[in-house]
């Protein structure tokens, strides 16, 4: 226990709000999607990110790293977006060992119809409470936590 170098008073105060958001934030969010939209967060994340994309499909590899998921975990959510023909799967035409993803015209409708309520939800819980230096903060707290590895580009308005 002596090489244990405890949280200074600040250090802890800042350690339990953190945790306090890592637990009811994405309650509050998972809530307000599977309500207004049959969805849960992982769900949304993954049709976001396919409906900013340029391109018709990605690699499940990069949706994994966009997404901030294991690779088994995001197998597991297409599955289930497949299964509710959201997402189709295919094998790349350039590279047959890899597996694509991308929306169905059902997918598009439903992330289009999430997007409203879920932005309006995200930004009652965090961005109507901050100031623009807060936002910045945020962000560069964030990265720092993160790593720039681990951060999707910059979102595009949905399609």
């Amino acid at each position: 226990m002596d090489d244990v170098r405890w949280l200074e008073p600040e250090e802890l105060r800042a350690w339990i709000m953190l945790a306090k958001l890592l637990f009811l934030m994405p309650s509050a969010l998972d809530g307000q999607l599977t309500r207004d939209a049959d969805l849960n967060m992982g769900d949304y994340m993954v049709l976001a990110i396919l409906s900013n994309e340029p391109g018709p499909a990605l690699r499940m590899s990069e949706l994994a790293v966009r997404a901030g998921c294991s690779q088994s975990r995001l197998s597991r959510i297409v599955g289930r977006l497949e299964r509710a023909d959201l997402v189709q799967r295919t094998m790349s035409p350039d590279d047959r060992r890899v597996v694509m993803a991308e929306l169905t015209e059902t997918g598009v409708r439903r992330i289009a119809a999430a997007a409203p309520g879920h932005l309006r939800e995200v930004r009652r819980l965090v961005f109507d409470r901050l100031s623009d230096e807060q936002v910045q903060m945020l962000a560069e707290v964030g990265e720092a936590l993160l790593g720039q590895d681990a951060l999707p580009p910059p979102p595009r308005s949905p399609k």
